[in-house]
């Protein structure tokens, strides 16, 4: 309850200040007003505390009552239940008299036998004190029934008159009693109370009406509390007619009187037995019990109990001893008085004092408010024109991304269009340094606009279905001529455990690994650049077995130059704590893919200062650097952004003259979710690629020093189908071609073992010449591994008739799989590269396709034009949506329509919804395309009926892939 009333006066407490605040906590306000305020807060709390300890009080008194009634009802129960036990037990005794007394001749029962009886069963009677039994004898039969007994019928009423004392009375000295119709003298009787025998209960008052009601009743009843025979004590009877014959329950009261026998009687002697029932209680000490017979309500008669004053209030309970005429209660009160009501009288006081407080320090900071609301409406202002700077430089970001890249893709497309015209060679040099230029240009400006993206919180992440092994394919292509110039290795190997086929957003996967290798690349000109993809539960597994070891073995590496502890660029991700990779984005689930990827270089490494800022945006390592190698310095701070969101986590680890390791978890759904789509995935995986078949059941020996190289050497390979072992060195190669029980139909040699010793190399060639002359077989074709074609010299072991074949790092499937089909002369020579054959199925979809082309823009109408009429499309421009709209009313010979969103007049979103509006059952494909990035997102293009999205400046494949999805469909 404290907490309670503390939390509505904190409350109340801070809705007042905000109202203060807003309402009166300005200069103007006088100080009288708020004199006045202060007093009539101290006036209300206090009332509310005065209100509060008249309330806490009640309930304390309430709760005292719930209380004692809970005692009192209880203690009443317990008496009433015990008097119910002895009431039945006397009722089956009477049974029993009637039985084996009246109904034998002669009887079974005598003094002894009943007083034996009635001893041991007085258990089952807790409240009695003794039991009697009454005979009926009329006067007729007085002198038989005395002579029969040797006694003579007692009275009763002398002793009811002047009651003698225990230690006085003696039963032969009593009065015979008078002549009367009948009598009701006592026969049997318990030894405890023996010395009722002979005396006629019908000469008592008290027992005389308790034994008329009886018989006429048939039930039991009770005597009013009166002074017991003998032990003069306060006590009640309960008497039960004993009759002849089973009587019906209709009886009447003559048929009950004339049937009746005799009279069966309990005593009881209530003050010992409320005590002893008390004395059970525990709690006996603390209430008063007053027993009362309230027959008559005028004068109830007290049957136990004490003047004692205790508490000024008392509980009534009523008592059923189950005799309907008489009426008993029981009133209980608290011996002590109640205690003061402390609690109450702390609480009101405690938070009269707190009010009284809250007010003190209302009164002190009043003085104060003035000075913070100037400060707040500075804030205020300071917000808002932060605000609108965010949103000027948002503005401003995606106008010039607009007015930049328009141009850029006039000049990009017409550099495109240039290259398919007759150029000698130093005109196509030139034409690829101006594309190199411009698209270095275009990826900074995605850069920045990235970043902007990031700041805004609109860089969303798409869900699509990609192989990651391609995706590794194409970044290693796209840096392939760099690592060769440099002479550095370069390498990417994805662990088989990872699925081909995942959900997730690939361009934004592509941008992560492209900027952490164009790092590696940058600072890298010896040695080699490394990428691995595993599965966070592989990494998670084997790191026990890892730290066994301190330090990393330059055999161990891929090239053999000394790198950072990888392990050290990881330790403190979640994937890798105590709840390990079993968390809601494990890789154990089905559902998701969590991936652990490593980039590893051999570079100049991070300095030790620079390293804790190395993720701030357009923060770059040094000056120095920052001149030698260019750049924005966003790359980093871009990639632990997408990273992010893609649930993971990045870091790093870098030794200045060694390298760094930079390694990031990301998050995918899989693209098989249930466990046989999980296995057939993995099964899929050990396939060859899908364009080398031809290699299925061929082996191959790869011979290299490098534990590290060869097994991503094996990796490349196995991805063709082809069985690979892996041998150290040529003599074991030999060793493993001549005594092998698999036929070797590729022997793959590293440069450096080739060039190591050319007496070897020699030796290897002659024995594989002379192994296949002896088998008129085929020799397996040697194939030598080098990190740059210009850096290999043909050894004198080598001739014109056994030449091995040259293959270029880094290892790619689509390379390895045409220098393979080359030198082997297996599968299609003739097929065309992956480029011509795209452009012969672009060929066959856009041929005859008619294609409307909706821009402002004269040169990004004639870009987009030359792009697609080059793959056989019909091609209409128009330069405004209204055009667009009079073009592709129904009934119209389009096929598909892009749409410029930037337009004069009407802009490509309104003329969209214009053009949806006309149409009729056919859908036709509308593509948006625009330079503002940030404004025109997919999900908006979508809203606004479109079908898909190109960003500008773009190239000739963006169109037709767009397009092409809608005509393989159709």
């Amino acid at each position: 309850m404290w907490l309670k009333w503390w939390e509505k006066i904190l409350g109340s407490t801070c809705k007042i200040h905000q109202q203060y605040y807003q309402c009166i906590g300005s200069k103007r306000v006088r100080r009288v007003l708020w004199r006045k305020l202060l007093l009539a807060w101290v006036l209300i709390w206090f009332i509310v505390s005065l209100w509060i300890f008249c309330f806490m009080n009640l309930q304390v008194t309430e709760k005292r009552k719930e209380t004692l009634a809970s005692m009192c009802d209880e203690r009443a129960r317990m008496l009433q239940d015990q008097f119910n036990v002895s009431m039945n037990h006397i009722q089956a005794m009477s049974i029993l008299i009637s039985t084996f007394h009246h109904a034998k001749t002669p009887s079974a029962i005598d003094q002894k036998t009943f007083a034996k009886y009635t001893e041991r069963t007085a258990f089952e009677r807790p409240l009695t004190s003794g039991v009697a039994y009454a005979v009926r004898v009329l006067q007729s039969e007085r002198e038989q029934f005395e002579k029969q007994q040797g006694w003579s019928i007692k009275r009763m009423d002398t002793l009811e008159q002047n009651p003698v004392h225990e230690d006085d009375y003696v039963a032969d000295a009593l009065e015979p009693s008078p002549i009367h119709e009948e009598y009701a003298p006592v026969i049997f009787a318990q030894d405890t109370i023996s010395h009722v025998i002979s005396i006629d209960v019908l000469s008592g008052k008290e027992d005389r009406e308790n034994v008329l009601r009886a018989r006429e009743s048939g039930k039991g009843v009770l005597t009013a509390p009166f002074r017991l025979l003998k032990t003069n004590r306060l006590g009640v009877i309960l008497t039960f007619a004993v009759y002849k014959r089973d009587l019906p329950s209709n009886a009447t009261p003559n048929e009950r009187i004339q049937a009746t026998d005799g009279y069966l009687g309990g005593v009881f002697e209530i003050e010992s037995l409320v005590e002893k029932l008390l004395q059970q209680l525990a709690s006996k000490q603390t209430v008063l019990v007053n027993v009362y017979d309230t027959t008559n309500r005028t004068q109830p008669i007290p049957m136990y109990g004490s003047d004692v004053s205790g508490d000024e209030f008392y509980h009534v309970s009523f008592l059923n001893f189950g005799d309907p005429f008489r009426k008993h209660e029981m009133h209980c009160r608290f011996k002590q008085k109640p205690p003061w009501p402390w609690m109450a009288m702390g609480t009101s006081i405690g938070i009269l004092v707190i009010a009284l407080l809250v007010g003190h320090i209302f009164h002190v900071t009043v003085n104060r408010i003035a000075n913070v609301e100037d400060d707040y409406l500075k804030m205020i202002e300071l917000k808002r024109r932060a605000e609108a700077a965010d949103v000027a430089k948002s503005q401003f970001l995606a106008t010039v991304s607009h007015e930049i890249r328009t141009p850029m893709n006039g000049v990009l497309g017409m550099m495109n269009m240039l290259m398919d015209t007759d150029l000698d060679v130093t005109q196509q040099e030139y034409v690829r340094t101006a594309q190199g230029s411009g698209k270095a240009l275009v990826s900074i400006i995605n850069e920045v606009l990235d970043q902007a993206k990031i700041e805004s919180g609109k860089l969303e992440l798409e869900a699509v279905l990609f192989d990651i092994r391609a995706i590794m394919d194409d970044v290693l292509s796209l840096f392939s001529e760099k690592s060769q110039g440099k002479g550095v290795e370069l390498a990417v190997y994805v662990s088989d455990q990872v699925p081909r086929q995942l959900i997730g957003d690939p361009g934004r996967f592509r941008q992560i690994i492209t900027n952490l290798m164009g790092n590696s690349i940058k600072f890298t000109d010896k040695g080699h650049i490394f990428v691995t993809i595993y599965l966070v539960e592989e990494v998670f597994h084997s790191i026990e077995v890892e730290r066994e070891s301190t330090s990393k073995d330059t055999k161990d590496t891929l090239s053999g130059f000394p790198i950072a502890d990888a392990r050290r660029s990881w330790e403190g991700f979640q994937a890798f704590s105590h709840e390990g990779p079993l968390g809601s984005f494990s890789s154990s689930s089905n559902d998701f893919i969590n991936l652990i990827v490593s980039v590893e270089d051999t570079g100049d490494g991070i300095p030790l200062e620079s390293q804790p800022k190395i993720f701030t945006p357009f923060m770059q390592v040094g000056p120095s650097i920052s001149r030698k190698h260019g750049g924005t310095g966003i790359g980093l701070s871009i990639s632990k952004c997408l990273v992010g969101l893609m649930n993971g986590e990045i870091g790093f680890v870098s030794e200045p003259k060694i390298g760094s390791t930079f390694t990031f978890t990301a998050v995918f759904t899989n693209a098989c979710p249930n466990s046989n789509e999980l296995n057939k995935t993995q099964q899929i995986n050990n396939q060859p690629h899908p364009a080398s078949s031809e290699f299925l059941g061929m082996a191959a020996l790869v011979i290299d020093p490098r534990p590290v190289r060869a097994e991503v050497s094996r990796y490349h390979i196995q991805r063709l189908g082809v069985q690979v072992e892996i041998i150290s060195d040529l003599k074991q190669g030999l060793s493993a071609v001549t005594d092998g029980n698999v036929a070797i139909n590729m022997v793959l040699i590293e440069q450096e073992v080739w060039e190591r010793d050319s007496t070897m190399s020699s030796h290897f060639v002659n024995n594989i010449r002379k192994i296949a002359e002896v088998d008129k077989g085929i020799p397996p074709k040697l194939f030598i591994l080098v990190n740059s074609s210009s850096s290999f010299k043909a050894s004198s072991a080598t001739s014109c008739v056994y030449n091995p074949t040259v293959v270029t790092k880094p290892l790619r499937a689509s390379m390895l799989a045409a220098s393979l089909q080359r030198a082997m002369g297996v599968g299609n020579k003739g097929n065309p590269r992956n480029g011509e054959h795209q452009a012969l199925s672009l060929n066959h979809l856009l041929s005859g396709r008619k294609i409307l082309i909706v821009d402002d823009n004269s040169v990004n109408r004639t870009v987009a034009a030359g792009a697609l009429k080059k793959y056989g499309a019909g091609v209409v421009c128009v330069s405004s949506g209204i055009e667009a709209i009079t073009m592709l009313t129904p009934p119209h010979e389009f096929d598909a329509c892009f749409m410029d969103i930037q337009m004069p007049e009407m802009d490509g979103f309104e003329a969209t919804k214009k053009i949806r509006d006309k149409e009729l059952s056919v859908h036709l494909p509308i593509l948006a395309m625009t330079a503002d990035v940030i404004q025109a997102t997919h999900e908006q293009c979508l809203k606004h009926g479109m079908d898909g999205y190109v960003s500008k400046p773009f190239e000739a494949e963006q169109l037709y892939r767009e397009v092409s999805k809608f005509f393989q469909s159709s």
